[in-house]
């Protein structure tokens, strides 16, 4: 009899396992959710106070370039952001490094002196974030359109200029800004990406333009 109830009653337990191994998974997700708004917003509200000290010393642009380089720099260098992150070294290493960094790239003081501060309130684990939310804000200052060129080669820099004077055009930005990528698939030719807007001039595009074409034309028939 025991073994009938035990039968009757596993379904349940397995329903109520299931539901409680969901709620879990919808609480982690939660967690992680707010933890990346939390780190967002840290990062907006370091970006415009880094950007309102550039304005008010007039080196946006140095801040800016430095701010870039640095970008650059955390993304080929898994090494220095896990660093930089780590909590277990010291404040002094970390500040160690960054002068070293800072010398090399021929940083502003202005940046310097802001990357020593989110290592002293513990909020250098934050600068990728807040290196993409200042180059927002830069570029809604100076009225600059970002957009990615890919390319199946690397473009020359003529090349580039005149991709980029196109596009100021097309776009009536007073500034932009090419994000070079190359991509072997293209074959040939590029693609340029701004906002929700594609330019496809490769390749590969037209080829899938041919070829949908053609399926729609077999379908019809």
């Amino acid at each position: 009899m025991q073994a009938a109830m035990l039968a009757r009653a596993r379904p349940s337990f397995v329903a109520a396992a299931k539901a409680q191994r969901t709620k879990g998974i919808r609480a982690r997700r939660s967690v992680r959710v707010c933890a990346k708004l939390e780190l967002e917003q840290v990062a907006g509200a370091y970006a415009n106070a880094l950007v309102e000290v550039a304005q008010k010393t007039s080196s946006l642009e140095a801040v800016h370039a430095d701010v870039d380089a640095l970008a650059a720099v955390l993304k080929e260098n898994d090494s220095l952001k896990e660093l930089l992150s780590n909590p277990v070294i010291m404040e002094d290493k970390k500040k160690e490094v960054v002068k070293r960094l800072a010398a090399e790239a021929s940083f502003s003081q202005y940046t310097v002196n802001f990357l020593n501060l989110l290592i002293d309130q513990n909020r250098i684990e934050a600068l990728d974030e807040i290196c993409e939310s200042f180059e927002k804000s830069y570029c809604a200052l100076t009225d600059t359109q970002v957009a990615t060129l890919r390319s199946a080669v690397k473009l020359e820099q003529e090349q580039q200029f005149l991709i980029a004077k196109k596009l100021q055009e097309l776009t009536g930005s007073k500034n932009i800004k090419l994000k070079p990528v190359v991509d072997a698939e293209l074959v040939a030719g590029f693609v340029v990406e701004y906002g929700s807007t594609q330019i496809d001039l490769s390749v590969k595009g037209q080829l899938e333009k041919i070829s949908g074409e053609l399926v729609a034309t077999a379908q019809r028939m």
